[in-house]
C-alpha cells in the first residue's frame, strides 16, 4: 500500500515526460505555430484532456523544461554560505554555469539547445511566456533578498529586477553569438568577461560610467 503513491507519482512523471518529448519533437520538425495540441496528444498517445491536465497551455509544453530555473537565483541566495553576499553568490553561480555550459546561461551549442532557442525566438507567444518566466524569477529573488538580507520590500524588488535583467541580457548575448555560428568554447572567455562587467556594474552602480567625449 505504501508504494502506491510513489508508483502513481512516477507514472505521472513518465506521462508528463512522454507528452513533452512528443511535443518538442513535433515543434522542432514542423514549427511551434504549425503544430496543434491535438497533434501533440495523438503523438503522445493521450487524450487532449489528459494533455491539458499536465500542461494548461501549449506554451507550457516548452517552457516547463526551464521551470526549475525560475527560482534558481532565489535558491542560490537562500543557500549561500555564511558571510557571502547575495551578489557574490549569484556571480559565482553564473560563472560556474558558464564553465559547465549550462543552457540557461546561453552558452551551450548542443544542436538541440540551439534549435530550441531558435524556435522560442521565432514564436511570439513563447517569447511572451518567457517574459512571464523572467518576471517570476524577479519576484522569487526579491522574496529571497528580503527574507535573507533583511532588505526593505522596495529595495529588494529594485535589486532583483536589476540582477535578473543582467543575467538575462548576458544569457541572450551568449545565445545570439552561438546562433551566429560561434562555438561555446570560443565564446567562453568573452562570456566570462561580459559577466564580470555585468556583475561589477551591479556591485558598483553606474556612477563610474564616464561620459563620451
Amino acid at each position: 500500500m505504501d508504494d502506491k503513491p510513489g508508483l502513481r507519482e512516477r507514472k505521472k512523471l513518465r506521462t508528463r515526460a512522454a507528452i513533452s518529448d512528443a511535443a518538442i519533437a513535433l515543434f522542432l520538425e514542423h514549427g511551434f505555430n504549425q503544430v496543434s495540441v491535438a497533434q501533440v496528444a495523438e503523438a503522445a498517445e493521450v487524450s487532449k484532456r489528459t494533455l491539458f491536465a499536465y500542461f494548461p497551455t501549449k506554451e507550457e509544453l516548452v517552457v516547463h523544461r526551464l521551470a526549475d530555473h525560475e527560482a534558481e537565483s532565489a535558491r542560490v541566495v537562500r543557500t549561500r554560505p555564511p558571510g557571502t553576499s547575495p551578489l557574490s553568490a549569484l556571480r559565482g553561480h553564473f560563472l560556474a554555469g558558464l564553465q559547465e555550459r549550462d543552457p540557461i546561461t546561453g552558452l551551450n551549442d548542443h544542436p538541440m539547445v540551439l534549435r530550441l532557442t531558435r524556435m522560442i525566438d521565432d514564436a511570439p507567444t513563447l517569447l511572451a511566456r518567457m517574459d512571464r518566466f523572467k518576471a517570476g524569477a524577479e519576484r522569487a529573488l526579491a522574496d529571497a533578498l528580503r527574507e535573507t538580507a533583511d532588505l526593505p520590500e522596495l529595495t529588494a524588488r529594485l535589486a532583483a529586477v536589476q540582477i535578473v535583467s543582467v543575467q538575462w541580457t548576458l544569457s541572450r548575448e551568449n545565445a545570439a553569438r552561438l546562433a551566429g555560428g560561434e562555438s561555446a568554447d570560443a565564446r567562453h572567455p568573452g562570456a566570462v568577461a561580459d559577466a564580470e562587467q555585468g556583475f561589477a556594474l551591479l556591485e558598483h552602480g553606474l556612477g563610474s560610467l564616464a561620459p563620451r567625449r
